[in-house]
């Protein structure tokens, strides 16, 4: 905190004339305009001899006032003998501090002496701030580790701290801490609200503050030391800071430190050295799950191959086991692992990047709910027909929208929803190519829909053609010559089908699609 008039007046031997002497003193200026406040910022020092300031002191004084400077200074015993009368009237009616400088001393020697105090204020906050760095860095090397950190920060603030996950459920907290009012703060700006906008309802007194620069600024306000950017809310209740935790573009958690009064920018200080920490442990845990990944991806693959007893050796140290059978097996999108390991067994299946879990027939229902999207879910399964399951689970997967779908569920959608939908669509356009091929009939495509759709009934197919039966059967002969294939077998008829309805899906797939996502004609 910078030195007080007060201190000044006493290093210095100047004489009060007017005012209280306890406001800050930020720097000394010197000025002889008769309006220096265009060249102010606020809590200076002003020293002046007066040579240009007439009778009239009021208006001269109330802009001082009005700009927030810390005091008055008049020089004697050059211009003027005496501090005017008039001056020291105006000044102890608008409450400002007027000190007499005596001719001997130096309006120079002031500067200094308000320099020295300065500097030894802020070596001071540092010196404040390098100790308190210290006892959190110790304070992380205990065994809570992050709980250490949060308590340890409560303290040095003088309020209470709280440590936060990715959702912004309370983890550890501090005795004091308004958990309340950072959840529902987080959730507000979630709902659509940035950083530094105020939404409806907005408390009064509450401000965020976005990208700023790293060091705090002295108005109290708090800087983002990552993105996304920091929150601070201020107001009647107190001051509360909350900073994201985790190196990456998303978050993997927050804490939130909060005291009744403003913090100083050794808080500041100490705050964003307490998110170092924390992002540092939270990183370190990260790379500990992360191994703890690929373990539970090799029993996967253990599993898949069929040797179930040393998977569980292999997963008896991680204080894990994979459930008993008869058992399920989900699959679902890799940004799903997160929400599936806290509740099941889970992996990530390798170069698909597909998260999969196994969990027991009783609990598969609830545990397809956490995640939130698109999940397969197989039919009950033992592990000798894991690979059945998973194989059931991706399916199912692909014919999820946002839900869960079970593989069984598919046994009503017709066949296509079984089939790779780009395999199906290659095979119909390899197989259907002689027909598409054909000059300027098109037709026989049409005409061999109409055919398989009326189950060879030469007479029906024709009518919704509206064609005659004879120029039907010339089409469906030439169909046959061009695909090499009779039409007779049920097994080609079947193949034929398939490959007609996957171009009728396909079709219908581009006309449905949003305006933005269809190519434009050139």
């Amino acid at each position: 905190m910078a030195p007080s008039l007060r201190v000044v007046v006493r290093r210095m031997g100047l004489r009060p004339l007017a005012g209280t002497l306890d406001s800050t003193v930020r720097w000394v200026a010197v000025s002889e305009l008769a309006d220096p406040t265009p060249f102010l910022e606020g809590d200076e020092l002003l020293l002046t001899t007066g040579m240009r300031l007439e009778h009239d002191f009021s208006g001269y004084v109330a802009r001082l006032v009005e700009r927030g400077v810390a005091g008055l200074g008049f020089g004697v015993g050059l211009s003027h003998e005496h501090v005017p009368a008039a001056l020291v009237a105006a000044a102890s009616q608008a409450g400002l501090p007027l000190l007499e400088v005596p001719r001997e001393t130096p309006f120079i020697a002031i500067g200094k002496v308000v320099s020295e105090l300065l500097a030894a204020e802020q070596y001071d906050e540092i010196a404040r701030a390098f100790a308190a760095q210290g006892r959190l860095t110790r304070a992380a090397l205990r065994p809570e580790g992050m709980h250490a950190v949060v308590d340890r920060l409560a303290k040095e603030v003088g309020g209470w701290a709280a440590l936060l996950d990715e959702a912004g459920e309370a983890r550890h907290v501090t005795p004091g801490a308004r958990v309340a009012a950072v959840t529902a703060e987080l959730s507000r700006l979630r709902g659509g609200h940035t950083a530094g906008e105020s939404g409806p309802g907005e408390r009064a007194g509450a401000r965020r503050i976005s990208r700023a620069p790293a060091d705090a600024g002295r108005g109290g306000q708090v800087s983002a030391v990552r993105p996304p950017a920091s929150l601070a809310i201020s107001g009647p209740e107190g001051h509360i800071v909350v900073q994201p935790l985790g190196g990456g573009a998303r978050p993997r958690g927050f804490f939130a430190v909060g005291a009744a009064h403003a913090f100083s920018p050794v808080s500041h200080t100490v705050i964003n050295a307490a998110g170092s920490l924390l992002t540092l442990a939270l990183e370190q845990g990260g790379a500990q799950r992360e191994g703890e990944r690929r373990v539970r991806s090799a029993v996967l693959e253990l599993l898949l191959g069929g040797d179930i007893e040393r998977a569980r050796e292999v997963l008896g140290p991680l204080g894990a086991r994979p459930p008993d059978e008869p058992l399920v097996v989900l699959a679902a999108g890799g940004e799903a692992l997160d929400a599936l390991e806290p509740v099941a067994f889970a992996a990530r299946l390798g170069e698909e990047g597909l998260a999969v879990a196994l969990v027991g027939e009783e609990t598969a229902e609830k545990v397809a709910a956490q995640t939130g999207g698109s999940v397969g879910m197989s039919a009950p399964c033992a592990y000798t027909d894991l690979r059945a399951g998973l194989d059931q689970a991706r399916r199912a997967l692909r014919a999820a929208r946002g839900g869960v779908v079970r593989f069984a569920e598919l046994a009503g959608q017709g066949v296509l929803k079984l089939l790779d939908p780009a395999a199906a669509q290659a095979f119909a356009a390899a197989l259907l190519a002689p027909l598409v091929r054909y000059g300027s009939r098109a037709d026989l495509v049409e005409s061999l829909r109409a055919y398989l759709d009326s189950n060879g009934h030469w007479d029906a197919a024709a009518q919704r053609l509206g064609i005659h039966r004879h120029t039907l059967r010339y089409r469906m002969r030439r169909v046959a010559e061009l695909l090499g294939r009779d039409l007779d077998d049920p097994g080609v008829r079947a193949e034929l089908w398939i490959a007609l309805a996957a171009t009728a899906s396909s079709a219908t797939s581009a006309t449905s699609a949003p305006e933005s996502s269809r190519s434009s004609p050139s």
